[in-house]
Order: structure tokens, then sequence, then C-alpha cells
């Protein structure tokens, strides 16, 4: 039985700043009782259509309560990964043989499942990485998008199979034709465990390629649920295979075998920049890997300083800063600084701290261990060498002491070259320093090697001008109170990175991305 799904009106977005809404809350009560009746379960990976047992099994917890099992998933191995290859390189002839508008078709009633069980869904992914409602249910819905966007600019571009002209001789025909490479390897971060992985799988498939999809370890069940709305929408075994498991077993098969025709990563600079130099051997393949961000705002003397506070609070802490676009460093003209800090501090206080299953909540734990103590030594350093004005501790209330729950913290007094405005630490931590004009705030915010997203406060259309004009970065808000950073949406706001932060320049939902897993074929027939 599937779950009733909110009507349009309620649509979801990372943008949206109301949580009053009575009828998607109770939607969400009852998605709550779906997803904690499939919990403790025992889940295999999928090759060919078929279960695989892996070898053991690895365990799943949440990061809300260590002593909540979320569930026990198969732990793949290099053979599971050479199988997967293997039935995707024998199904790859016979969906990238069927009709485009066949395979569109097929992925439309898959982002249709995804809405029906959108509620559901974003409840297993608040217990499983401890997104809030908000957050969760944007993520669920966005991949539903990105996958209805893909099959939209599919149709929109005809298959993309084109005529070419024939220089005055009618009886020589030619086209272009875009043809899918075979297959291709998506490798999805834990942080947006559904969009990162149904997005790019989304693009590669209805391109005409087949997939083998390693989700995250830190996500194994959302990756489940992906598979399990591909096959309930008629994909054809072998199109879309699963393999769970840990990166030096299942990550280094899917870098290393030459079956692979191109690859999909969300994750570091290090590992992304490690597969973009590493995987083509023989002969070049494609690398789509996006590298995460250092994401400046620059707030003007001339700006409305209350919704620069806004955009730069829910951009630096929404979903506990662990997005690739958060903002995690801010510059301010100097004679503003002051007032936009105590704005920032007021509206940082008000953020409440919990457990994110919860309507009052907003703020929910960092993913692990490691996320924690990684805050942790940031936090020191900070105290050491700055100042700590707000936040900085672990969150101990009401028994959050079992997760990983940390507060919201502001960082001033520190150079702006310091490591913590250089970094990216992925927690909920923003560094905040004063600038003499904005000129020197883009000089600053363009000085690092990363370039996803940047904000800009100004009511000085000359300004903005200006930062548009200079800015490095594939992504960038003016005046956003809902984001000054975050929140970008499939055929709304393209997202993709420059330099440290993205290798090929065309943005996950807009107009270049599908191309990305096709190549150019030119047929020439003459009569």
């Amino acid at each position: 039985m599937t779950a009733v799904a909110a009507s349009p009106r309620l649509k979801i977005t990372y943008a949206t700043l109301r949580n009053d809404n009575e009828e998607l809350h109770a939607l969400y009560d009852a998605g709550i009782d779906k997803a904690r009746a499939q919990l403790g379960e025992h889940h295999v990976n999928y090759v060919g259509g078929q279960p695989r047992q892996g070898e053991g099994e690895f365990e799943k917890r949440s990061p809300i309560d260590q002593d909540l099992v979320l569930g026990h998933f198969a732990k793949g191995t290099r053979q599971d990964v050479q199988d997967a290859v293997a039935a995707a390189k024998a199904a790859f002839p016979g969906w990238s043989g069927t009709r485009w508008q066949e395979r569109a078709s097929v992925l439309r009633r898959a982002a249709d499942l995804i809405s029906e069980r959108q509620m559901e869904f974003a409840a297993l992914m608040a217990l499983e990485v401890g997104k809030n409602r908000l957050e969760a249910l944007g993520d669920v819905e966005e991949t539903a998008d990105l996958i209805r966007y893909y099959c939209d600019q599919i149709e929109a571009n005809d298959g993309y199979d084109r005529a070419m002209g024939n220089l005055g001789d009618a009886s020589v025909h030619t086209r272009s034709v875009l043809r899918p490479y075979g297959v291709f390897a998506v490798i999805s971060p834990f942080n947006f465990p559904f969009a990162l992985a149904g997005g790019p799988a989304g693009a590669a498939l209805v391109a005409g390629n087949t997939v083998v999809f390693k989700p995250s370890s830190d996500a194994p069940f959302m990756g489940q649920k992906l598979y399990e709305v591909l096959r309930d929408a008629g994909l054809p075994d072998g199109v879309f295979n699963l393999v769970a498991g840990p990166g030096e077993s299942v990550g280094a098969e899917l870098q290393e075998n030459e079956g692979v025709d191109g690859v999909v990563f969300t994750g570091s600079f290090e590992v992304g920049f490690d597969l973009y130099k590493s995987f083509a051997r023989a002969y070049p393949k494609p690398v789509i890997v996006e590298m995460g961000g250092k994401n400046p705002a620059i707030v003007s003397r001339k700006a409305d300083l209350e919704e620069a506070a806004e955009g730069v609070m829910r951009s630096a802490f929404g979903f506990q800063g662990q997005k690739c676009s958060a903002n995690s460093r801010v510059y301010v003209e100097r004679p503003v600084h002051d007032e936009f800090l105590r704005l920032l501090l007021a509206k940082t206080s008000e953020i409440t701290i919990g457990d994110p299953l919860e309507r009052s909540n907003w703020l929910g734990p960092v993913i692990n261990a490691r996320a924690q103590a990684r805050y942790e030594n940031a936090v020191a350093e900070a105290r050491r060498e700055g100042e700590v004005p707000i936040g900085g501790d672990r969150a101990v209330h009401d028994g959050l002491d079992r997760g990983f729950f940390v507060q919201p913290t502001v960082v001033t007094g520190l150079p702006t070259q310091h490591r913590l405005f250089r970094d990216e630490l992925f927690v909920p931590l923003t560094a905040v320093a004063p600038v003499d004009s904005v000129d020197e705030g883009l000089r600053l915010a363009n000085e690092s090697a990363y370039a996803l997203t940047a904000g800009f406060f100004s009511e000085d259309r000359s300004e903005v001008d200006e930062f548009l004009r200079r800015i490095q970065a594939g992504v960038v808000y003016v005046n956003r109170r809902a984001g000054a950073t975050t929140g970008a949406w499939p055929g709304i706001q393209p997202f993709g990175g420059w330099k440290a932060s993205g290798s090929t320049g065309k943005a996950g939902g807009g107009l270049y991305y599908v191309q990305q897993f096709m190549r150019e074929q030119s047929q020439t027939i003459v009569d």
C-alpha cells in the first residue's frame, strides 16, 4: 500500500520558509509510522535483478540515537561489482535500443512513485541522516523533479537527434545523434542521499545508459528505496544494479573496472579529484564529479541586514552545515558588521535543536562521530585563535547525548587567511569577518580553490552587477532570505561548481546535464 502524497500546493523545496501546514504534518506523521515499521530488517544488494547477500553485513544506526538500529545491509564485494557491471553491460543493448519516449515513460513513473511515497521516504531519511522535516521532504521531492526534468530535456530536444546541412546536395542526409556510452557508475553521498543518487542515475538512464549504483554507507536505506521505485516503475532487470558496501572494495572496483564507461561521484575534493585523475586508463571516459565548496556570502553596507542575517543563518546551519553549498564564511562591510553580527547571533540563538522527526526541531545531529570530532577540533581552534560568541558545544539535553548533536556556531576574530575560512568542514559552523569594501569581499571570496555557490546582499544595483560580473561560482544568489548560498531546484537554479568544486562546468538540474551521459555521432547517408 503506497503512502498518500501531499497535494501539489504543498510542494516542499529548500526555499520553503513556513512550517505551519497542518495537512503536511499529518501526512508526515503517518510516514513516520510507515518508516518505523521497516526498521531492523536485513537488506540485500541487487545484481541483474537478483538478490545478492554479499560478504557479511554492515549495521546502520541512526545519528539521532546510536541505540537505534535502522537495518542490516549486505556488504558488497569486488566480485559483486564485477557481476553488476557484467549485468549492466548485458542489459545495455536492450535498454539503449528502447525508444527514448519509452525510457522517459518508465522514469516518469518512477518519479511519480517517489512523490507518492514522499512522506515515508522523508521520515526514513530523517532517521538515517538526521534531516529535519522540511529538508527531508525537499530532498525526496527534488529527486522526483530531477528525474522529471531530465525526461523533459530529452523530450524538448527530440531525443538529441537533429538533422544537419548537406552542402546543397539533396542526396546527402546527415544527422547529429547523441548516443549513450554504456555502463555508468553512480556513487552518491550521505547528505542528499536521494537527490544525488536518483538525479544522476535518472539522467544516465533516460539517456540510454545502464547503471551500477553505490550508495553512501551512511545512507544505505535510501539506496534501497531508489532501487525499489525504479524496479516498481518497470525498469528491466540489469539496467539498474545496487551494490552497497565499503569504498575500499565496492568503490575501488567501480573506479578500476574497465567495463565501467563513465562515473558520477559526489563527495570530497580529495576523493573526487583522485577519481578524476585515475579513472580513465586506456582512453578518455566521462568523469562527472562534484567536490564540495567553501561558500562565501558578502554583506554590503547597503544591504537589508535583517534579510542578510536570515539568509546566512539558514544557509550556514541548514542540515547542520552538511551541504556542499553551506554558507561557511561571511564577509561584512565594516560599518554594518556589528549590527549584522548582532542579528545573526539573535537568529542563531532561536534555533531549536533535537530529534529532527519532531515538528518543533530545526537542527538535527551531524552524521557520525567523525563529523562530531571535526566540529570539536574546529571549535577548539577557533577558541584559541579567535572568538566563539555563540555555540561551540555538544547538545546533550533531553537524551541528545545518545546522538551526534552539536550547537550551531558562529566564529569571529580570525584572520581571513585562517584555515576556517579555507577548509570545508561540513559542520554547523560559519566564520564572519569585517572587510573594508565589497571589492575586498569579492577578492577574498574568489581566493578559494572552491567555487560552488556564493551569496550577496545589497540594495545597490551597481554593486549587484559588479558581484555578478566578478564572482567565481557556479551558483549565485542575491538578496535571498530563504538561503544566502543554498536552495537550488531542478529547472530553476542549475547546480554545479567551478574550479575545485566540479569537473565539467555543467550543472545538475540544468539545460546541459543530460548531454554529459551521451556522445555525439555524425551519421551521413547518401541516397
